[in-house]
This record gives structure tokens, C-alpha cells and sequence, in this order.
């Protein structure tokens, strides 16, 4: 039996927000029949009220497919209320939280599946510093209570059920960009490559993408459903499919001309658990 979801990520809701693709999406979702939907963060351009609940609004069509997961991420983080946690993290996320909820990365069960979120998205912030000014804002970071947090969850969920990891920033080198979306990037990896996810979720490059960590961890990265795709590559989203031996990380691009997203190409992973046991079994 396998266990498919849709995952979205940057929408951008606000100036950069595409009501055709919105719409495309809206119509689309729910002939795929996903178990769940997942939103890897920055709902929002700015954290403007009238952006937050335009997208609380998209959320809620969704809704009606499939339950709805969201976590924060830059874009979504009110930062200059509490520039290195001066003030404490509170004032960044008010905003967020009164349309999406008190925690920030929610525990989602559903038929199948185990879903957990970590905050990568903290703004101006000691642990998401570098060299790179252009970075002081955007560029996130995963502390080690996050990772620890979604390792507890998903060493006491059962052991047959999906294991799904979400977060905002990138994973993994973005193609076109080069750039990680995470400081500390190597720890980071290491430390969601141990939480126990089949597939980890993330978005912030605004280009599509899968692949895998060493010990087998599967990474899908979402495009952007905005005006902002980068390289003026075609927006997109991803359709991830779990079933007993393998993950698939299906792409779907939005093709102008017909008005309408359609799929495109698949990555395939041999699923972590079977890798282990096949390695078991050639010892």
C-alpha cells in the first residue's frame, strides 16, 4: 500500500503570488488524492496581515481535499521585531501563529503516516550567521532541539508508517543558485540524515529538485508557486510517493501556454529501511 502527498512550498501570497497557478492548483489537488499537503513555508512576501490571510484562505480550499500541514519561513518571520532573539522568539512569529496555529512545527498524523516539522526560519539570528551580508535575513539554520525533537517523534511512531520530516530552507545545493539554504549545512545534514525520516521536505530555492543523504535519506525540494521561479524556469510543485520499497519524488510544472500544471520528470529512491536490509542481507 503506498502513501502519497503533495508538497508545495513559496507562495509568496502578496506581490509575488501567481492567481493562475493558485487557481491551477486549486482545481488540480484534489484529482491527485493525497493522503495529506504539505506547505514547506513562506506562505507569505512580507507577513503582512492581507498576505497571511490570503494564504490561510488557500490553506482552507486545500483543506477540503486533504488535511493541510504548513511551517514557517523567512518570508513569514516578523525578524526586526526581536533582531537576534533580543526580545525573545515570541515577537517573530505572532503574526504567523494567528492564522496557523501556536506551534510552529506541528505533529501530523494521518492514515499511514507521521509527519513533524522543525523551524529553520529564525531571521536575523546568531546560529544563521555568515559571511554573505545578502544572507543576515534569509539564510536559515536547524538547531539541534529541532532534529531531536523529530527523532523522538519518529522513534516512537510505528514502525511500518511513512516518517515525513518538513522544513523550510533547502537541504541540499540548489542547481542554478549554488547555494545552501542552511547555515551549518554539513551538521544540519548529518543530524536529519539520523532523525529516522523517509523523506525529508523542503522548499526557499524556488527551483525543484531530489535526492538523497548518505545513510538514505530522501530530500524533495518544492519550486515556487510564485512569480519568482528562478533561472525563469517553470513553477512547479512535487508529488511524493512512499510504498514499501521506495520513495518517488514526482515534478509538476506549470505549462503556460495549456494554463495548467502537468507532470513532468520522477527521481526514485530505494526507501532507507529497505537499503538497510538489503545491506544486512549481503553481509
Amino acid at each position: 500500500m503506498s502513501f502519497s502527498l503533495v508538497h508545495l512550498s513559496d507562495t509568496h501570497f502578496g506581490g509575488k503570488a501567481d492567481l493562475a497557478l493558485i487557481e491551477g492548483l486549486e482545481a488540480l489537488v484534489p484529482d491527485l488524492d493525497p493522503r495529506c499537503i504539505v506547505l514547506s513555508g513562506d506562505l507569505s512576501q512580507r507577513a503582512r496581515h492581507g498576505e497571511l490571510q490570503a494564504a490561510r484562505g488557500f490553506v482552507r480550499e486545500l483543506e477540503r481535499t486533504a488535511p493541510v500541514y504548513v511551517v514557517p519561513g523567512n518570508h513569514d518571520v516578523q525578524w526586526w521585531r526581536s533582531p537576534f532573539g533580543l526580545l525573545g522568539p515570541a515577537p517573530r512569529y505572532a503574526k504567523y501563529r494567528r492564522y496557523f496555529g501556536a506551534d510552529l512545527g506541528p505533529l501530523l498524523e494521518v492514515p499511514g503516516a507521521v509527519i513533524a516539522g522543525m523551524v529553520s526560519a529564525h531571521g536575523l539570528s546568531v546560529g544563521s550567521l555568515t559571511w554573505n551580508q545578502r544572507d543576515l535575513t534569509v539564510k536559515g539554520h536547524l538547531p539541534k532541539g529541532e532534529t531531536n525533537r523529530a527523532a523522538r517523534t519518529f522513534a516512537a511512531a510505528p514502525a511500518e508508517a511513512v516518517k515525513v520530516a518538513v522544513l523550510h530552507h533547502n537541504v541540499l545545493r540548489g542547481r542554478l543558485s549554488q547555494r545552501m539554504g542552511l547555515a551549518h549545512w554539513k551538521d544540519a545534514q548529518a543530524r536529519l540524515d539520523a532523525i529516522g525520516a523517509d523523506v525529508v521536505l523542503c522548499g526557499h530555492d524556488h527551483e525543484e529538485g531530489a535526492g538523497d543523504l548518505p545513510r538514505g535519506t530522501v530530500i524533495s525540494t518544492a519550486g515556487t508557486i510564485s512569480t519568482r521561479s528562478r533561472g525563469k524556469r517553470p513553477c512547479s510543485f512535487n508529488v511524493v510517493t512512499v510504498d514499501e520499497g521506495a520513495v518517488s519524488v514526482r515534478h509538476w510544472r506549470w505549462d503556460r501556454p495549456a494554463g495548467r500544471f502537468v507532470p513532468s520528470d520522477e527521481a526514485r529512491f530505494a526507501r532507507r529501511h529497505a537499503r538497510q536490509g538489503a545491506a544486512a542481507g549481503g553481509r
